[in-house]
């Protein structure tokens, strides 16, 4: 059986990121909360830091570094996307495609974003 994929389109991804803030360094829905002054807005850039690994054209992934930090070597980013993707998806995590760019995220944060459905 094949990993499931999570596909989105950037607006569909844009529009998830607007819910959320971050906050004690985790990621949460506004709409649970009430506002603090220490929350931060969720763009792109901070939610990367919650991913596992990513390849985009719009935030650097530091593939080469990623893949070095996990004992492997390759020649392109395309042999450390492909490393990376291997380590990681056997792991509890998922790829997520938006338009040309991949992410890694892990299972249980996918899910709590609900853009995996609950284990049987």
């Amino acid at each position: 059986m094949e990993d499931p994929v999570i596909v989105l389109s950037r607006q569909e991804l844009d529009t998830l990121l607007s819910t959320l803030i971050e906050r004690d360094e985790k990621l949460l829905f506004k709409k649970d909360l009430k506002p603090t002054k220490n929350d931060v807005p969720v763009d792109l850039y901070v939610f990367s830091g919650h991913l596992e690994a990513l390849r985009s054209e719009e935030l650097d992934g530091m593939l080469m570094e990623a893949i070095e930090d996990l004992g492997y070597e390759a020649k392109d980013e395309d042999e450390a996307w492909e490393i990376v993707k291997a380590f990681y998806l056997p792991r509890k995590c998922t790829l997520m495609r938006v338009e040309e760019d991949e992410y890694i995220i892990g299972d249980e944060l996918a899910r709590r974003l609900g853009l995996l459905k609950e284990a049987p």
